[in-house]
């Protein structure tokens, strides 16, 4: 992967109040040979493992989604990212994010093999110790193993640390029995690994254990039957007096909780990743089927309401990909730096994490509801065959739906995402309301009517700065109003998020087409660019709804009014004619045939 010592990377979060340059982010384009063989070895293996058999995999098959990972791990499909001393290849984060997109298009055996390679293996990696590592790791990176992670509780779902199962050391002081119930198991049904989290006696904290399921004292109910990722081994598990030795425990006591977090944090943008994948699949579907189905004597991709939705669907799917590679280097670098300054490699994996939190939050929120986005259509496209199960959007369709649920709820990201900022504001780890108060200022004083230029994404980079002028604006407002009160109320939270959301991914694609054009030149790169300015501009609408409805939630009187204005002025965009932008991309997409940006 290409790398530039002299990056100016910015730390998480500060894209709220910092201008990033094109020539300091990644963009997919720039992925090298080798990881473009990685991306080309997931997709043979879909392809001829995978796909073909799906109704099989979706039957559940005895011993055929292990039999999948099996061949998975002999492909080092399971090891991309886990150190060369344990059997991985030992690749970047952002290497592993191109595994999760690859196989996303995989239905319910991406959801096996993320949950196996993400929450199942990384903690062990991450926080186990020496012993356990070298125990543990070379199994799950071959498949010999195959892991679990048991967190989720009837009772307990997004509040985590309220989880009742319990662990108790025994008289001998050799084992600790855990007590308990978990739900919502993905591959519970075949895993040979759990990672539990229980508390240890009357603890506050969760801690977490590696528990083998020849260990004892385990059992389960049948497989849920779901909506969709019917593939999917899922079950609910039922800890009785079941034995853990107490080098089993992960980490230290009470640090269970942590793991947890951190874990999601990565699970999080990794599913963004595997949405981009299953996005590109269904995309190249519904243009092949417009391509095909005849109506009135033409193909419904001669039809500019079916254009419109296949270059929308196509928008999307570019703009949260250009965010999620984005911010996995990122990540990668602020590892790169940490290594650096001498930290361990592995607190420097989970601290390179942590740090873009915030922007992992977002990526998992956009890209699952891009991907609902991408599959309604698809269904739309498809009309009557599209409700049939003998074609292929229903099955994408119904899997689509959990990724909203997974790794947190949608809600729950997008109220973590304000809250992280305005914790990282009180440490003083990000200055949220110095920029805030430099925009209250500006809306005293008069407009800046600046010369208009014909630079390349001059503007667009201006809307930019003045849609995150406006979420300040609201920010600093909601919280100077209502101070403590703020926290309880959510649907302010949400129109913050949806403000600060949006912009992130606007800005991404943005900058990826202006990589683009500075380093291909404008005509190879105009696809990109019109994507970037239409998603900029649908963007541009949403932000002003999220303000305004936030304003008038809270707002009165002539600040209220001076906030209105404000809000206009900084949504004020040139004309932009989005609907011939989606025509072109339509067009091209038709005539490749599928999904080709």
């Amino acid at each position: 992967m290409n790398q530039n010592s002299e990056k100016k990377t910015l730390k998480g979060g500060e894209f709220v109040i910092k201008e990033t340059c094109y020539r300091d982010i990644f963009i997919p384009e720039e992925f090298d040979e080798e990881s473009q063989m990685i991306r080309q070895t997931c997709a043979d293996f879909l392809k001829t493992e995978v796909l073909g058999h799906l109704d099989r995999i979706d039957s559940q098959e005895e011993g055929l989604m292990e039999s999948l990972l099996d061949k998975a791990g002999d492909l080092g499909l399971l090891g991309v990212s886990i150190p060369e001393q344990y059997g991985g290849f030992g690749k970047d984060f952002n290497t592993s994010m191109l595994v999760a997109d690859a196989v996303g298009g995989g239905y319910s055996f991406a959801v096996a093999l993320s949950a196996h390679t993400g929450i199942g293996t990384l903690p062990i990696l991450y926080y186990g110790s020496d012993e356990q590592k070298e125990n543990y790791i070379p199994k799950l990176t071959t498949g010999q193993w195959k892991a679990a992670y048991c967190l989720t509780e009837p009772d307990s779902g997004s509040d985590a640390n309220s989880g009742k199962t319990s662990a108790k050391l025994n008289a001998e002081g050799t084992h600790y029995l855990i007590n308990g119930q978990k739900m919502w198991i993905t591959n519970g049904g075949f895993a040979d690994i759990f990672i539990v989290f229980a508390k240890i006696d009357d603890d506050q904290h969760l801690s977490a254990f590696i528990v083998e399921r020849d260990f004892g004292g385990i059992t389960m109910n049948p497989e849920e039957n779901k909506l969709g990722i019917k593939g999917s081994s899922t079950r609910q598990l039922f800890f009785n007096d079941c034995p853990v030795p107490v080098g089993n425990l992960l980490s230290e006591r009470g640090n269970g909780f942590k793991i947890a977090v951190n874990i999601l944090n990565i699970g999080r943008i990794k599913l963004g990743a595997a949405t981009i994948g299953s996005a590109r699949s269904v995309i190249s579907q519904a243009v092949k089927y417009a391509n095909e189905r005849q109506q009135f004597n033409l193909p419904i991709a001669k039809f500019g309401a079916i254009r419109y939705k296949l270059a929308e669907m196509a928008i999307r799917l570019f703009a949260n990909e250009s965010a999620a590679y984005r911010a996995g280097q990122n990540i990668d670098d602020a590892f790169a730096r940490l290594v650096n300054e001498g930290m361990d490699e592995a607190k420097a994996k989970l601290k390179s994490v942590e740090q873009f939190a915030i922007e992992c939050a977002i990526i998992k929120v956009w890209c699952s509801e891009m991907l609902d986005y991408v599959v309604d259509e698809g269904v739309q496209i498809y009309g009557g065959m599209g409700y049939s199960a003998e074609a292929p959007m229903e099955r994408a369709y119904r899997d689509s739906r959990i990724n909203r649920i997974f790794e947190g709820t949608n809600e729950v990201n997008r109220l973590l995402v304000v809250d992280m900022l305005l914790k990282r504001a009180m440490k003083g780890e990000l200055d949220l309301m110095g920029p805030a108060q430099a925009v209250v200022e500006e809306l005293m004083a008069i407009p800046d009517f600046e010369d208009e230029t014909d630079a390349p994404f001059v503007r667009e980079k201006k809307l930019i700065s003045n849609l995150k002028k406006a979420g300040l604006m609201v920010a600093g407002a909601a919280v100077q109003k209502l101070m403590m009160s703020l926290a309880k109320e959510q649907e302010i939270l949400m129109n913050i998020a949806d403000i600060i959301g949006g912009v992130y991914v606007a800005e991404s694609v943005l900058l990826r087409a202006e990589k683009l054009h500075f380093n291909k030149g404008a005509a190879e790169s105009t696809y990109a660019a019109d994507m970037a300015k239409v998603y900029l501009y649908t963007t541009i609408d949403q932000v002003y709804a999220a303000a305004k409805e936030a304003l008038y939630s809270f707002g009165e009187g002539d600040e209220l009014q001076m906030m209105l204005v404000g809000l206009r002025r900084f949504t004020k965009a040139q004309p932009f004619n989005v609907k011939d932008a989606r025509r072109r991309i339509a067009e091209k997409l038709i005539d490749e045939n599928a999904y080709c940006f």
